[in-house]
């Protein structure tokens, strides 16, 4: 039988506002949404096994509101053009979700079925049993709230929907599915375009066996690893390469932590070497990754260009007090080498306000970092205690003060409170950090140290651009500010007064114009430095205290000079002797049984 009936759903990945009130949106997004990849790839898999009926025909239109505008009356003419369907919220973060809210209260007003599902839905359950007052915002408003992942669920989700018999909540959160040969995440070229560099994205695995408080991974994915097979990886990438995509964002927050690892990326060498298919990938790792034999060089060979680390700090106590034990500054330089000589650019997280932190400190960190960690791109991030994480749980069971604006909760603003640092203090030194470390010396010696290492320093002059211009001119994280600003005037926050045309179609231009010429400036001040450094004959003969190995008789920088430093050295060299007497010694650096 021919289908003869409709149902139309909308997947929309909200995004959040800025501090004026406008939702952030670009012309291109800076990051795709594996949640909606995921979900859209769920979605289609419904709708080819028939799973509302074999007259039923699932339309699917999965919209990223960082790169799309999203319009209540314009989803709720297509729902109703079709005779059936419902709006779906997916991977919604904490700080989307006062943003969620209102748009699922538009689309409730023009009695349109919505659904919410991400990780404030999923933490909170996991966490807090389901209370939050935005939870209850969004019950009272009938909207269905759903915890836990998608896979083999949402057949229950359209088939309630069609029947206008949404449950208000779906709770999974304590039954997460295997995802080896699930649905693969997808999304359709014209949408993955969207983004800067037409990156799509896709989970190789789920899950993390550490116990960071301050994470939410752990406590929505669970900390048991589920993955998907080589075979399924393959299909993925060859696939979207179909529809012309070459560039690949792998979301698991650890990929070193795949027990498949290795033969994932064999059959992407074996894509990339063998095949000759021109693809690219951002993986996201630890710090402990280097040690695994060939995984270093197998990522560099399986396309690896860009790479994550979970730096978050170079002070032992601070990592120890956030349950990042797997954090050894012992190892960060050794780490940071090996991915420098295998030419693959470094990002590396670095969190500000762990209870040991000053505004002094952090600045004395900061230099430390540069003078002795061959890093290229430092991004900084306010502790937050987002809803799901120990942090968070903590703070609510102790009754602590905590901003009740969701939308704050971006790591870029100070949520709570801190013992040495008053919340102004804070958030100065957030700011002060980025100034800190891409000033145009060290920016210079950042391209220095790759070019030195035959990595590609036109695209560490690129990155670099985007994530100093980010700060200076956008206001906004490097990792939510993507090209060309797109505002509108009506697209802002409730509560916030409506502003008039003649005052805002002129601010707005006049604003565009201003940013673009200072973007071209910034990159063609940088870029004057990078042909320098490319036109030098003795490029590759650069090197500084960063770029050195460690040997036994290295005793310089400051990374183990502080107390915490030489009480955690102390702690590792004493675990060396026990292991070195059982038979089991490790390699520690020379310059961690030098430091006094």
């Amino acid at each position: 039988m021919q289908p003869q009936r409709r149902f139309c759903l909308v997947l929309v990945k909200p995004s959040h506002y800025d501090d004026d009130g406008y939702v952030i949106q670009w012309m291109r997004s800076p990051i795709p949404s594996n949640s909606l990849a995921a979900l859209y790839g769920i979605a289609q898999d419904c709708d080819e096994r028939a799973a509302l009926g074999a007259d039923v025909r699932i339309e699917i239109h999965a919209l990223d509101e960082t790169n799309t505008r999203i319009r209540p009356k314009q989803l709720a003419r297509m729902i109703r053009a079709a005779g059936s369907g419902m709006v779906l919220m997916v991977g919604v973060q904490s700080n989307q979700f006062p943003r969620a809210l209102d748009l699922a209260g538009a689309l409730r007003d023009l009695g349109i079925d919505v659904c919410i599902g991400g990780f404030h839905v999923s933490g909170v359950h996991s966490m807090l049993k389901g209370v939050d007052a935005d939870l209850d915002r969004a019950r009272a408003m009938g909207v269905s709230l759903f915890a836990g992942e998608a896979e083999g669920r949402l057949d229950e989700v359209l088939q309630d929907a069609m029947a206008s018999k949404l449950k208000p909540l779906y709770n999974f959160i304590n039954d997460l599915p295997p995802i080896e040969g699930a649905p693969i995440p997808l999304m359709a070229a014209q949408r993955a375009l969207r983004t800067a560099g037409g990156v799509t994205s896709f989970d190789a695995g789920r899950g993390c066996p550490y116990q960071c408080s301050f994470c939410t991974i752990i406590n929505v994915q669970g900390r048991k690893s589920r993955r998907r097979s080589p075979d399924d990886i393959e299909k993925i990438v060859r696939v979207n390469y179909a529809q012309g995509l070459r560039s690949f964002f792998i979301t698991d927050d650890n990929f070193a932590r795949n027990k498949d690892w290795e033969a994932i990326l064999d059959r992407l060498i074996h894509l990339r070497e063998v095949e000759k298919l021109n693809i690219g990938f951002i993986i996201q790792v630890d710090t402990l990754c280097y040690k695994l034999p060939n995984f270093v060089a197998k990522c560099a060979r399986a396309g690896v260009r860009r790479v994550f680390i979970g730096l978050e700090n170079i002070n032992p106590q601070n990592l120890m007090g956030a349950k990042k034990k797997q954090n050894k500054i012992t190892e960060y330089r050794q780490m940071l080498l090996a991915w420098k000589s295998a030419r693959v650019i470094t990002y590396a997280g670095y969190i500000l306000g762990f209870p040991n932190d000053t505004p002094e400190s952090i600045m004395h960190d900061i230099d430390v970092i540069k003078r002795e960690l061959p890093v290229d791109l430092l991004e900084f991030f306010c502790l937050t205690p987002l809803p799901g994480s120990e942090d968070h749980q903590t703070l609510v069971r102790a009754g602590a003060p905590l901003d009740a604006d969701l939308n704050r909760y971006d790591t870029n603003h100070v949520c709570t409170t801190h013992a040495k640092m008053s919340a102004e203090e804070w958030h100065r030194a957030y700011r002060m950090a980025w100034q800190r470390y891409y000033t145009t010396e060290h920016i210079t010696t950042i391209m220095r140290r790759v070019a030195s290492s035959g990595g590609n320093a036109s695209n560490a002059l690129f990155l670099i651009t985007w994530f100093k211009g980010s700060i200076d001119f956008e206001n906004i994280h490097p990792l939510e500010t993507g090209f060309l600003r797109r505002k509108f005037r009506k697209d802002r926050r409730p509560g916030q007064p409506l502003e008039p045309v003649w005052r805002f179609y002129p601010r707005y231009y006049g604003e565009t114009a201003v940013k673009l010429v200072r973007w071209g400036a910034l990159y063609l001040r940088l870029r004057k430095i990078y042909l320098g450094i490319k036109r030098d004959p003795k490029r590759f003969a650069y090197t500084d205290l960063a770029m050195t190995p460690w040997s036994e008789d290295d005793s310089s920088g400051e990374l183990f000079s502080s107390e915490a430093a030489k009480l955690y050295v102390g702690q590792q060299r004493r675990l060396q002797d026990i292991r070195a007497a059982s038979g089991q010694a490790g390699v520690l650096p020379a310059s961690a049984r030098a430091a006094p």
